[in-house]
């Protein structure tokens, strides 16, 4: 993404399978409320960037590190004019639970416990994981990574809680999450999946803000993307990929996804399709 005084780079290296990487600077952007598959481990350069995270806007700067677990909601926004740029890594879960527990006394579902860490040697690794990157050093890459989420997970780390489903509202919140799942391109009303779960539906909304932290029709959006994403990674084009997830058209796609990955789908594609041509052998 380009232009103005806003950009933005979201991509992949095939030596760090399953790790995302972002590189970006914004000064209007605003993240609409979104979860990751994935941690977001964030360290600002320059400017302020404030998140919304566990009922409290949290502040960013130069730095300082914005930490965020796996499946939880949080937005994103500038806190000063000027705007924030920032360098981010995204592991999957299984990566950072393997390196705690070669590397630390946690075990079970480890992730991070506050939000925001001022540690600008642990921000400085993560700039040079993706200068590694840049420079086709894989070697460096890995290792700093795992330095990186080594450090972070001793100095801020400790064990997930588990989701539990034993309430009535947590079983019925994730059985409209399944029925979401699964008719994604086409998905009932509030009310219509009110009545087919046996509820009604401000019962349903309540249920379901209580169990993943937004309303059915934001997760909906939000579980569009990730679908769209993996699509895109699979290498299918955007048209097409807004059909399949239950977008109305191309252009719906491209505004949904742009406020929660930061960077449009067919910029997104593109990066993915250079990694995938460079591990063929391209060029």
């Amino acid at each position: 993404m380009a232009g103005g005084s806003e950009r933005a780079r979201h991509w992949r290296y095939e030596e760090l399978p399953g790790v995302d990487l972002l590189r970006a600077r914004y000064v209007e952007k605003r993240f609409v409320r979104h979860t990751h598959e994935q941690f977001v481990i964030a360290a600002v350069v320059d400017g302020v960037e404030v998140f919304h995270h566990g009922g409290a806007d949290q502040y960013v700067g130069a730095g300082a590190l914005a930490l965020v677990n796996p499946d939880t909601p949080h937005t994103g926004r500038a806190g000063v004019p000027e705007g924030w740029r920032y360098g981010a890594v995204y592991p999957p879960a299984g990566l950072v639970a393997r390196i705690a527990e070669e590397t630390t006394a946690l075990r079970g579902s480890p992730g991070f416990v506050r939000p925001v860490v001022d540690d600008p040697y642990a921000a400085g690794l993560v700039h040079q994981v993706l200068r590694a990157v840049d420079e086709g050093n894989a070697l460096a890459a890995d290792t700093l990574l795992r330095v990186v989420v080594t450090r972070l997970l001793r100095l801020n780390g400790g064990v997930l809680p588990q989701r539990s489903v034993r309430t009535a509202g947590a079983r019925l919140a994730a059985r409209a999450r399944a029925v979401l799942e699964e008719r994604m391109a086409g998905p009932p009303t509030l009310e219509r999946l009110a009545a087919e779960l046996g509820t009604g539906p401000f019962a349903l909304l309540r249920a379901f803000r209580d169990a993943y932290g937004m309303p059915p029709h934001t997760w909906l959006t939000d579980a569009r993307v990730r679908a769209a994403r993996r699509l895109l990674d699979a290498g299918v084009a955007p048209a097409e990929v807004a059909v399949a997830v239950g977008f109305t058209d191309q252009a719906h796609l491209g505004r949904h996804f742009t406020r929660i990955v930061g960077v449009p789908p067919g910029a997104y594609r593109r990066e993915r399709k250079n990694v995938q041509d460079f591990g063929a052998g391209g060029p």
